[in-house]
């Protein structure tokens, strides 16, 4: 980890720096190499917009309403401002999402409040952890530790140094990075900004890991239905809903959260991997592979190709005892290992995983070990996890299915669901999907 020092109060900055530009809220004020630049007021208005939201995409609608609140206006208005704003920052700086909206292109170095120095290491944090393997992590997470160490009220920096620690517990194993920790950095960053988009999402990551599926999705179905959420509420409802069996609502989510933005990434392939549909599980995964796609193909009658994945994966990739596992117990099922399938999921320690233990009951059930299927899907429901979908219509629990135990954990799972669905809709569930 970096050597933490001292705080240089006297660097900071009142502007946000893009490019040869420092725009100044405060100042109503926009340089470039220190030279002011005359704008008009809307003008202005639109690119502070941009910049703040320079993560995401920028809903035409939204812009309307920032801007021109209470006048009708023509998408010549808007356009005009486009032109106008690419005329004095450059052609490519603002692109255009077709028949959604706008993303600003220019990279954002500096935000009012904090050092320079400190929001250069933000941002090849940030940089780092959107690679999503072990080692980038672990460098994010290093240096935003030092962020942090140095401007203990840079929330956005706590919110991204929770996601790190969170996942390289998930993913490395290493016990000195605790699920505390990452609990510590994001309850602090909503602590320093409650409305803070990026917090939420991996808030909403971690209430899932620790059992809280229906609080997390509550807490979401709030923000949207108040029209208070963004893509990613949306993208954290995707994991949230399916997590509470609630299948059809996850999907819906996420078709939300991509009309918003159309590159917004969810976690909708696990989604469709539950719903048994298992041709749109590998249309949606991502480049980042572990074992969706190889257990999809495995559903799918492809054994021969999931099992040269897994192989591949297990000799290539380091990975965590947990992960390892989950891939090296379905190769075993694959390879009709059934014994050894079943002695391998027995002997892991699986901690605050309900996902994880969910697969590992489909590998069981494979296996024909149908009380410890059985055993393994109630565990899940009791740690965060339930699908009646799942256990109703996959082929993985055909040879289990009717036994006494399989059938209760059903029921149970039909019940739970029931439940959470009527108190989301309490909450507002409809009009936050829009249906």
């Amino acid at each position: 980890m970096p050597k933490i020092s001292k705080r240089n109060h006297t660097a900071a900055t009142g502007s946000y720096r893009f490019g040869d530009f420092e725009l100044s809220p405060s100042d109503r004020r926009l340089t470039r190499r220190g030279k002011t630049i005359r704008q008009t007021p809307k003008s202005f208005d639109a690119l502070l917009l941009f910049v703040r939201n320079a993560d995401r995409l920028v809903r035409r609608d939204e812009m309307v309403e920032t801007l021109w609140p209470d006048a009708h206006v023509t998408d010549a208005n808007l356009t005009n401002l486009i032109v106008g704003l690419r005329k004095l920052l450059g052609r490519r700086s603002i692109q255009t999402v077709s028949k959604f909206g706008y993303r600003f292109s220019l990279p954002v170095m500096g935000e009012p409040g904090v050092d320079p120095g400190v929001y250069r290491r933000f941002a090849e944090a940030k940089g780092l952890a959107t690679v999503r393997s072990l080692q980038s992590m672990s460098e994010a997470r290093d240096l935003l530790s030092w962020c942090v160490a140095e401007d203990p009220q840079f929330a956005t920096a706590w919110a991204w140094l929770g996601r790190t620690y969170r996942f390289l517990e998930k993913f490395e194993g290493r016990p000195a990075i605790t699920l505390e920790l990452a609990q510590a950095a994001l309850r602090r960053a909503l602590a320093i900004d409650p409305q803070l988009a990026c917090a939420h999402h991996f808030y909403t990551q971690l209430q899932i890991d620790l059992g809280q599926a229906r609080d997390a999705a509550v807490r979401l179905v709030r923000r949207v239905a108040g029209r208070r959420g963004d893509t990613d509420d949306f993208a954290g409802l995707v994991h949230a809903l399916r997590f509470s069996g609630l299948l059809d609502q996850s999907v819906a989510a996420h078709v939300r959260a991509t009309t918003l933005d159309p590159t917004m990434v969810t976690s909708v392939p696990h989604t469709h991997f539950l719903r048994c549909d298992y041709a749109a599980t590998l249309e949606t995964y991502g480049q980042t592979r572990y074992y969706l796609d190889a257990a999809a193909w495995a559903a799918l009658g492809e054994t021969h190709r999931a099992g040269r994945l897994l192989e591949e994966r297990l000799a290539s990739q380091h990975l965590s005892p947990l992960m390892s596992g989950l891939l090296a117990s379905l190769l075993a099922v694959l390879r009709d290992r059934r014994d050894d399938a079943v002695s391998m999921i027995r002997g892991m320690q699986i901690e605050r995983e309900p996902e994880v233990l969910f697969y590992m009951s489909r590998h069981l059930a494979m296996a024909g070990d149908a009380t410890g299927a059985a055993r393994m899907v109630a565990r899940a429901r009791e740690e965060g996890l339930t699908s009646s979908t799942t256990l109703e219509r996959d082929d993985a629990f055909a040879s289990v299915r009717k036994t006494t135990a399989f059938q209760r954990e059903i029921r149970e799972a039909i019940v739970n669901e029931r439940l959470t669905l009527s108190e989301l809709e309490r909450a507002g569930l409809r009009r936050g999907l829009g249906e």
